[in-house]
């Protein structure tokens, strides 16, 4: 059973910062590289999912891990309020759509689960509903898997309550944040209870298991993922296809 309050938000002591985050430009190196034969090779399709808090590092992480991967590779999409054609739909719809072609990576900031998550926080869906969404996800992430070779990496960013205000306050405070603030973000803060409920009821529940990522310091976040993505490449024993004779 994962309780998160068992899991620390920050960086093991002993880690030197300068060294672990020359370390994370180096793997980001090696991913870039690996991606160009991934996009090649065409065996494989890989799924990134980012969830978290509001201002746990999703859009950072992004950025630095999958620096040096071409546009033309790797693309993230944001999940943001359905829209009335897609609240017409089945709730996974419009993710099926977007998922990652073998050759493709898609970085979900925020994602399918957004549906257990929000929605359970506000009452909008009973439980009874987000255990059937639930097994749906299970259902939807296993056809990726089996019918076309899809790798899915579940990154839960594990902020703490006192690093999150923090961060919402810098929107505030500073020139070159103010245009992420969001007046909602405070509102959602004070059902941080209910989320952690919410998140640990997902995290149990889910087939294929989730990374959770200690992401009170971002230097240390971004190579706790950078690491799991390049694992996960380097598994698929990547190849040039060559020449038909």
């Amino acid at each position: 059973m994962i309780k998160l309050n068992k899991f620390s938000t920050r960086a093991p002591k002993g880690l030197k910062k300068k060294k672990i985050k020359k370390k994370t430009k180096e793997i980001a190196k090696k991913i870039g590289e690996l991606s160009r034969i991934y996009e090649a090779d065409k065996s494989h399709a890989l799924l990134v999912v980012f969830q978290g808090m509001d201002s746990s590092g999703k859009d950072g992480t992004t950025r630095e891990v999958f620096k040096y991967v071409s546009p033309s590779i790797a693309c993230a999409y944001s999940f943001k309020k359905p829209t009335p054609l897609e609240m017409s739909h089945d709730f996974l719809w419009r993710v099926h759509k977007i998922v990652p072609a073998k050759g493709q990576i898609r970085i979900f900031n925020r994602s399918h689960y957004e549906d257990v998550l929000i929605q359970r926080v506000h009452h909008w869906i009973n439980d009874e509903k987000v255990d059937q969404r639930i097994a749906s996800i299970n259902n939807f992430e296993r056809l990726l898997k089996q019918d076309n070779n899809t790798k899915i990496l579940k990154f839960y960013l594990h902020l703490s309550h006192e690093k999150q205000k923090e961060k919402l306050q810098e929107r505030k405070d500073l020139l070159e944040k103010n245009w992420k603030h969001n007046p909602g973000d405070w509102e959602e803060s004070k059902l941080w209870e209910q989320y952690i409920d919410a998140y640990e009821n997902v995290l149990n529940k889910c087939e294929i298991a989730w990374h959770i990522i200690p992401a009170d310091q971002r230097w240390y976040r971004n190579y706790y993922v950078a690491k799991i993505v390049l694992h996960a490449l380097e598994k698929m024993k990547l190849q040039y296809p060559k020449l038909e004779e």
